[in-house]
């Protein structure tokens, strides 16, 4: 029977690995650890599926290839965890899942555009410090009077765009890649055209070298004082010193930040007694009140979830039936 390790498994994702393994009569072997410390467990299985933020360690490669793995499959959209120049050289096919579910996460930015646009922020603090007043510059944006700009119209940016042209708002999109199904429902313009006319800017893209750091201090002065950031993407595509600086100093409104840089070491952590003194740039985004942090969750749903494990051991047996899986992923 085949055997298959899954590392970094959590209690809500069991359901769906035991359904798979009944279905396609095989055996997972799930662990709640990092591969870099499971990586023992490989010399007993025959395919492995990972799920982790941090980097693979690099001697986890030749270990994997000397346990006879010859795949690595992680069951999230994002891949630079893996080293896949490493990978190739240690004989491993390396395959991602690119699309478990895209309206888990634009359905999360939605209702942060919505958090932004009523500024909700504001009212939270105000409430949790026994303040029931309203302000003049509180009043909020209805959405089908909003404009909204998407970085990054893929199928999540699409997914996003196409609800909220439901909804009656004005959609602007910037893509390196315009599709034209898209163009009765975005307004395909430039990423300065966007940041200047968007009530709310919500970012979408891959984190790859040409989105690491693609809004900066100079993207910020573009955007109206009024403005909103969602990032419900990667931390890195947003320079976070700017983007505190932004906020401190007025540039733009307010930001729902979803995932940042950095936040490894904080993210799935209880740091209720500990504090953020070892992560500043994490504890100023925390300390300000016009900040909407959530721990890297626009993705879990319900369909999410399953799809993340469904995909990526189904890919887990393609390769080692020697069959191409179409989700691999190359350096």
């Amino acid at each position: 029977m085949t055997k298959i390790l899954m590392t970094s498994v959590r209690d809500d994702e069991q359901p769906a690995i035991q359904e798979f393994a009944k279905k396609h009569n095989v055996e997972i072997v799930t662990s709640p650890k990092l591969i870099d410390d499971a990586v023992d467990l490989t010399a007993d299985v025959d395919g492995l599926v990972i799920q982790q933020r941090s980097k693979v360690a690099p001697n986890v490669y030749a270990k994997l290839k000397a346990n006879g793995i010859k795949q690595i499959a992680t069951r999230t959209a994002g891949f630079d965890m893996v080293d896949l120049q490493a990978a190739k050289e240690n004989g491993l096919v390396a395959t991602n899942v690119p699309a478990y579910s895209p309206r888990s996460v634009a359905e999360h930015a939605l209702m942060q555009i919505f958090r932004l646009l009523r500024k909700s922020y504001r009212f939270d603090h105000q409430v949790a410090n026994n303040d029931y007043r309203w302000f003049s510059d509180e009043q909020a944006l209805e959405i089908h009077t909003a404009t909204i700009g998407i970085i990054g119209v893929g199928r999540i940016g699409g997914t996003l765009a196409k609800l909220l042209n439901a909804l009656g708002a004005t959609v602007l999109g910037f893509d390196t890649n315009p599709r034209d199904e898209m163009k009765d429902i975005v307004e395909y313009t430039s990423k300065e055209d966007l940041l200047k006319r968007a009530d709310v800017v919500s970012l979408h893209v891959d984190l790859n070298p040409t989105s690491e750091g693609l809004l900066t201090a100079k993207g910020f002065s573009m955007m109206k004082p009024t403005a909103g950031l969602v990032n419900a993407s990667r931390g890195p595509v947003v320079n976070t010193a700017d983007l505190i600086a932004a906020l401190k100093d007025g540039t733009i409104a307010a930001a729902a930040l979803d995932t940042v840089e950095g936040e490894g070491p904080v993210f799935r952590t209880d740091r209720s007694e500990k504090g953020l003194a070892d992560e500043p740039q994490i504890q100023e985004l925390h300390d300000l009140d016009n900040v909407i942090l959530t721990p890297h969750i626009a993705f879990f749903t319900n369909l999410a979830v399953k799809n993340m494990v469904d995909f990526a051991l189904n890919d887990v047996l393609l390769i080692l039936d020697g069959k191409e899986s179409p989700h691999t992923v190359t350096a």
